[in-house]
């Protein structure tokens, strides 16, 4: 009996790995041999419409919270985008790192190597969600005067929003790692069902939470978090149901320093950006508020309130060159890794035409209706007036962003680490900051208005040179392939 039971545990193992070879042949199939266009929009579609998706709901949340009429409600909200930076830095390190690397062993047919870099992901991605956890809930106050809720109003009122997003980060840096893997290896659609539904979670519980439990900002942060959880179950479901090729399995955690050292080298420039983010969520708050007061009877709530719908609006523009880039992701992976250096080319210039082409219509909308948007967030006047300045500033500079990050998302996933880490350094780093910290100081409030659009104008001409330098390295690269086939025929194997 015991023997039988072993025989067929045997038998369904073959079977799940005979179903799983044939998964991950299909799919590099699909990869390498579906034309550049078609497979671009179909893994670019559903990661774009789940990014906006989670733009919308984070918008939702704002909207929502704005209903109560109360600026410094808004700024509250507002000001947390730094801690939300922080869990989504070490949450994209993870699934950025993760997911480039699935992507290059899939394409090298290495599905077992696929699957212990996804299962060390998942694992260190949990670990480090409790850390992010217990260390926000032990520095709470200091951690939210640092990013900007100065007044002790809006302090209180992140207080109660925070303390539901702390809860939620090791479900969100998990989720994270999910979704780039799904995504790695060309399950699109997967990865935006687990969002959408989180999204749905979220605007269908903040009118309930916030308004008719009665619990203010803080039913938006549990409304947050429990979407965040939801989200989660689903994604994660996706791969114990067999849907996926890589598989997570707790055998398949490495031991190994090795690991974990190449998933976070991978997704350092991810990790750069995103923190990155957070700084300058701290500056540009601290420097709303200083600037707001001196310009504004109502004071740098108003500013910090305009400038939170302001950044909201922004994601969601972000999250259209983003989602494109991370359908374009696995199709670079695959390609580079199959030495299909000519699909590389094309796919390159093909999102980069197709997501600037999206970011001109959006930023001619938004630039339109500016002033609408700052109305339907029932923000003050003074509010209303610097966010339409700030935003329309922004919508002339957001055909530019495809470049910079399509440049450092290439580099990354090719495994170019310094150049990569470079450029996610570039737009918020080193220009940025420098703005928002200088740019004030000569020109009051409107220096903090268009000090994003300094930053982009500069980080898209500085990744022209890298742009130029990554083709010229695919065509050396093929020339090689070319002379060595030629060797090959001509001398044998």
């Amino acid at each position: 009996m015991k023997e039988e039971m072993q025989e067929n545990s045997i038998l369904k193992a073959e079977i799940a790995d005979e179903k799983a070879i044939a998964l991950e042949k299909k799919q590099f199939a699909k990869m390498t041999q579906t034309p550049i266009p078609r497979l671009i929009i179909g893994l670019g579609i559903p990661t774009m419409l789940s990014m906006m998706v989670t733009s919308l709901y984070n918008l939702a949340d704002t909207a929502f919270v704005s209903m109560i009429g109360n600026d410094s409600v808004t700024a509250a909200v507002g000001n947390l985008l730094a801690l939300m930076s922080i869990i989504q830095a070490i949450g994209f390190t993870y699934g950025m790192g993760s997911g480039s690397l699935v992507s290059r062993l899939l394409g090298k047919r290495d599905r077992e190597g696929a699957d212990k870099v996804a299962s060390s992901a998942f694992f260190i991605a949990l670990v480090s969600g409790l850390l992010i956890t217990t260390v926000g809930l032990i520095f709470l106050t200091p951690m939210l005067k640092l990013f900007g809720s100065l007044k002790a109003e809006v302090l209180q009122y992140s207080k109660e929003y925070a303390l539901y997003i702390l809860i939620a980060a090791p479900f969100m840096c998990m989720s994270f790692v999910l979704n780039n893997v799904l995504r790695a290896e060309g399950k699109a659609v997967l990865s935006m069902v687990g969002l959408i539904v989180g999204a749905i979670v979220n605007v269908g519980l903040d009118p309930l939470l916030i308004f008719t439990a009665n619990m203010g900002v803080g039913g938006a942060g549990l409304a947050t978090c429990v979407s965040q959880i939801i989200s989660f179950i689903v994604l994660l479901a996706m791969f114990l149901s067999g849907k996926t090729v890589v598989r997570l399995r707790i055998r398949s955690i490495s031991r190994s320093f090795g690991t974990y050292k190449d998933i976070i080298v991978t997704g350092f420039p991810s990790f750069c950006r995103q923190v990155l983010a957070s700084l300058c969520a701290v500056f540009l708050n601290r420097a709303a508020y200083t600037y707001g007061e001196m310009a504004y009877i109502e004071g740098g709530e108003a500013a910090q309130a305009a400038f939170s719908v302001v950044q909201k609006v922004f994601m969601l523009a972000f999250s259209i060159s983003l989602g494109i880039g991370q359908g374009y992701q696995p199709v670079l992976g695959y390609n580079y890794s199959a030495k299909r250096y000519d699909r590389v080319k094309k796919g390159y210039l093909f999102t980069l035409v197709f997501s600037t082409g999206l970011m001109l219509v959006f930023a001619g909308v938004c630039a339109i209706i500016a002033p609408n948007l700052m109305q339907w967030f029932s923000l003050s006047e003074s509010a209303t007036e610097i966010g339409t300045t700030a935003l329309r500033l922004q919508c002339l500079c957001m055909p530019l962003l495809p470049l910079n990050f399509m440049a450092g998302l290439t580099y990354q996933v090719v495994g170019n680490k310094a150049i990569a880490s470079l450029l996610s350094i570039t737009r918020q780093g080193l220009f940025y900051i420098p703005g928002v910290l200088l740019l004030p100081k000569f020109w009051g409030i409107f220096g903090v208005e268009c000090c994003q659009s300094v930053s982009d104008v500069l980080s898209f001409l500085f990744a022209i040179p890298f742009t130029i330098m990554f083709f010229a390295s695919l065509k050396r690269a093929q020339e090689s392939d070319e002379v060595v086939e030629v060797q090959t025929e001509f001398f044998g194997e």
